[in-house]
């Protein structure tokens, strides 16, 4: 016989709240078990394929420029060892961008899947590779569509002041060339004072 969790237990297996599990009652998405006094009980094998055919785990890595390709194999390594481990069936979405940059052709298709409801988790090696900032909002969306957050590595990236000085060095780039055109000497020469802070940094 399968082990049952409370509701509690089963929010916190999935990684979504308990509310979300109410709303996929509701949706007859899982249906727990009732205890005589009412009480929900959730199957523990049921939870652990809560989507069917449709569902995949999804591996996401990301790196701001063409110099850290390595860094870039290196994450989809560790992403797809970890999840061979599971025994999840998988996909790797790698981008090469910034973390500021909503736009990334990846990140898009990841969006896309997991509103369609055909992802059953998503994972990272550290939190930062979806986004710098605004991470929190693909986040909800994931807790919204069901889809489960695996994060191997919640320390900080060691890569992180680097992504950063990248990242800011990219706004201010597009700011100055708005300001004062992209081909105009003073832009240049800002530019290349920025770019030598960053390196610095």
């Amino acid at each position: 016989m399968s082990k049952l969790l409370s509701i509690s237990e089963a929010a916190k297996l999935k990684g979504v709240s308990t509310s979300t599990l109410r709303r996929w009652e509701a949706e007859g998405k899982l249906i727990p078990q009732r205890t005589a006094n009412g009480h929900r009980r959730y199957e523990l094998s049921e939870l652990l394929g809560i989507k069917k055919e449709l569902s995949y785990t999804i591996g996401y890595a990301r790196t701001s420029s063409h110099d850290q390709k390595k860094d870039l194999e290196r994450q989809i390594e560790v992403l797809e060892l970890f999840c061979a481990q599971q025994g999840w069936q998988y996909e790797i979405i790698k981008d090469l961008g910034s973390g500021m940059n909503y736009n990334k052709r990846g990140l898009q298709k990841l969006i896309r899947l997991i509103v369609d409801n055909k992802v059953e988790r998503l994972v990272l090696t550290q939190k930062d590779r979806l986004l710098r900032f605004g991470g929190e909002l693909i986040f909800s969306l994931c807790e919204h569509f069901g889809t489960e957050v695996v994060i191997i590595n919640r320390t900080e990236d060691s890569s992180y002041e680097e992504d950063l000085a990248q990242d800011v060095l990219e706004i201010i780039t597009v700011f100055s060339a708005r300001s004062y055109g992209s081909r105009s000497h003073k832009n240049k020469k800002i530019i290349e004072q920025l770019r030598e802070i960053a390196q610095e940094i």
